[in-house]
């Protein structure tokens, strides 16, 4: 693309990652004209760096384990097991790559064109893309939708090396094991790294600031995945403050301060993990007439995904929190069908979230915590999965789901759910939240035995105080 050329589309789509892709492929089955630009790698960082290699990682990893710690109960025999890590990295690769193509199959049949390289807005409807080989080209556009996911938040005294500090990306891409890896930040991939990392061997501590791990989640949640954790081996050191880091060849010191002095951590490598913001600082927004907050890097968004600029709309981690990427494929939708003018908009109450550990964490809704602040007055209960047939036949008994309702209506306001299959059912609960369902109505659907499903079903009739598989309250 070298030289300077120009073009004309009715919708400029900045980024090729879940929002923006689905956004690009809404248009075009809508009729629209898109153009989608990507700096790196179509698919963005869930599918390239983040969502799908961390999960093929981890069920590789939960594999092990579970071949390790069941087999011998199940009938298998695991004598002389090994963990290869190049192997596996070979096998996630592929998925990824597997996964990209279908991505670009899916733009093409959309009509959609890509077109590698960064866009910056120039003006209100213009921007200027740089290519690859540094040729640049004038867009002008009558819509754009702003994709551009978030960035790792860099620690002063903490920076990422590649080598000895690593960040998620990179950490995801080695292909030999540490002996020992500090993780600095107990968010969801803090956990979900430094779980795998536990389940082949490593020595893992994770050190979060924060009194729990998983800030912001429900408080059972983060417990229960703190006594996981634990079990498997990790150290967990949570109100814990990191001060100071020293690298060297061998490997890296960090001294933390838990309330009690300072003390150093060594490892071979340290993690470094402390949240993100979006990456929207070289877009060009004062150019375009975009108000952008200087501490997140979120663009200002309505129910219909428009920045203050109604004619550019942003989406995925480029807007708001949670930064999700399932929240982003709706975003993407939402802009798009908005966009072609179809009556649509964007609707926050009931965003699923799921933390791919063992157990699995699912939570949608409102905790009982969130439900009184808002001036309700819920009840909740919690059905174990050492109660559920199909946990026992799995032997993935360790677990529970919990209902919180109104106390006097009965109506669902929120389920939170640990243990295998929580991010599948999840959905279901999400589901009767839109539908505005009550306990009653859970109760009373049939769901298929045995199924991990099933404890949403019991839970509901725990909350009316009919259980049917654990003994009922006097």
């Amino acid at each position: 693309m070298a030289g300077t050329y120009a073009r004309e589309t009715e919708t400029l789509v900045i980024g090729g990652g879940p929002g923006g892709y689905m956004a690009a492929i809404r248009l075009g089955q809508l009729g629209r004209k898109v153009l989608l630009v990507e700096r790196a790698e179509i698919g963005g960082e869930c599918l390239n760096r983040g969502c799908i290699p961390s999960k093929a990682l981890l069920h590789a990893g939960g594999l092990f384990r579970s071949l390790r710690a069941d087999g011998e109960f199940l009938g298998i025999r695991s004598t002389g097991l090994e963990f290869d890590l190049a192997a596996t990295q070979r096998g996630k690769k592929a998925i990824v790559e597997k996964e990209r193509q279908g991505v670009k199959l899916l733009l093409k049949s959309a009509g959609a064109t890509v077109l590698p390289g960064e866009a910056r807005f120039t003006g209100p409807r213009t921007a200027e893309l740089v290519g690859p080989d540094g040729g640049r080209e004038r867009v002008d556009f009558q819509n754009a939708v702003v994709a551009t996911g978030a960035i790792p938040i860099e620690l002063p005294g903490f920076e990422v090396d590649g080598d000895r500090v690593m960040n998620a990306a990179q950490l995801l891409d080695l292909e030999t094991l540490p002996h020992s890896l500090l993780v600095l930040g107990g968010g969801v991939s803090g956990c979900e790294l430094g779980q795998f990392y536990a389940e082949v061997g490593v020595a893992v501590t994770i050190v979060e600031l924060l009194p729990n791990l998983l800030p912001g989640l429900e408080p059972d949640l983060s417990a229960e995945l703190t006594r996981a954790l634990t079990a498997l081996g990790v150290t967990v050191r949570t109100g814990t403050r990191a001060t100071r880091l020293e690298r060297d060849a061998n490997g890296v010191r960090l001294t933390v301060d838990g309330g009690a002095g300072e003390e150093t951590l060594a490892a071979d490598r340290l993690f470094v993990t402390i949240g993100k913001r979006a990456d929207t600082a070289r877009l060009g927004c004062e150019e375009a007439g975009l108000e952008r907050d200087p501490r997140t890097g979120f663009l200002a968004v309505n129910d219909r995904q428009q920045t203050n600029v109604p004619h550019i709309y942003a989406v995925g981690d480029a807007c708001r929190a949670p930064m999700l990427a399932h929240k982003a494929y709706r975003e993407g939708v939402v802009a798009a069908e908005v966009i072609a003018g179809r009556p649509t908009r964007f609707q926050f109450q009931t965003i699923p979230s799921v933390v791919f550990t063992t157990p699995e964490l699912a939570t949608v809704g409102l905790t009982r915590a969130e439900a009184e602040r808002q001036g309700r007055a819920p009840r909740e209960v919690k059905f174990p999965y050492a109660a559920l047939g199909r946990a026992h036949a799995a032997h993935a008994t360790t677990g529970w789901t919990k209902i919180v309702a109104e106390e006097s209506t009965g109506l669902l306001l929120g389920v939170h759910a640990a243990g295998e299959g929580a991010g599948e059912f999840v959905t279901e609960a999400g589901l009767a939240l839109e539908m505005g369902a009550t306990v009653r109505d859970l109760a009373g659907t049939i769901h298929p035995h045995p199924t991990f499903s099933e404890s949403l079903q019991e839970a509901a009739f725990l909350w009316l105080n009919e259980p049917m598989h654990v003994v009922r309250r006097k």
